[in-house]
């Protein structure tokens, strides 16, 4: 091979084998696409609008039974069904503890417990400097690696983040604790839906672009003779 032609072939190098998944990749993993975004929100819109036109049992049936389906589908058409199984579980343990105690606006309550709790836990690890979601962009996009922690501005940026993510996460839980105790069981299907994804797109499009332009920030060079 001439030294013309290997000019011409493409320098590879730890950029190219390391190459950062671009914002739309980094969402759509997250969500499941738009296939799984609509996946997971059937089984709620079901059982909101079976619940208005009909009783509480039959609409934690159909529910269920729904999203049943997509995950079986799902299955079928060997496709990924970690957010259908997600879906399912969570459809599972709302639907048991709101037939059991006969109230609708019980379906909600193992959902805004856990928002609670993922709130309180973002950020006490902001608090005790170990922000979640750099642990978290470590095990989803850096491999498992954690060279995140040696470098102080990722460690403020992550730090922030996780701030911001608690933040959001506990306002969001906060509007659907208080419908929930306001009896006010519709409005508090209706917030389910309108405060699930939509918040959750945003903060992974933010936290993506933050940290994209964090690391192709170019350092400081040194001082001569430092």
């Amino acid at each position: 091979m001439t030294t013309g032609q290997q000019a011409a072939q493409p320098e590879t190098g730890p950029q190219d084998e390391e190459r950062l998944p671009t914002i739309a990749e980094q969402m759509a993993d997250q969500l499941g696409g738009w296939r799984g975004l609509v996946e997971s929100s059937i089984p709620v819109v079901v059982f909101v609008i079976a619940n208005i036109v009909g009783e509480l049992r039959p609409a934690v049936i159909a529910s269920v039974a729904v999203a049943l389906l997509i995950a079986v589908l799902r299955l079928a058409q060997r496709r990924p069904i970690r957010h259908a199984v997600n879906g399912l579980f969570g459809i599972a343990i709302g639907a048991a503890i709101a037939w059991r105690t006969g109230n609708e606006r019980d379906f909600y309550l193992p959902g805004i417990l856990y928002g609670i709790g993922y709130g309180v836990v973002l950020l006490l690890s902001a608090a005790i400097r170990q922000p979640l979601v750099g642990w978290i962009w470590s095990v989803l996009v850096a491999k498992g690696r954690s060279e995140w922690r040696e470098d102080p501005r990722l460690v403020r940026t992550f730090t922030a983040l996780t701030v911001l993510w608690g933040v959001v996460w506990l306002a969001k839980v906060g509007v659907q604790a208080g419908l929930y105790l306001a009896h006010q069981d519709t409005a508090l299907g209706v917030a389910r839906l309108a405060l699930g994804y939509p918040p959750y797109a945003l903060l992974l499009l933010i936290t993506v672009w933050t940290v994209r332009r964090v690391t192709r920030a170019p350092q400081p060079e040194p001082l001569p003779g430092a």
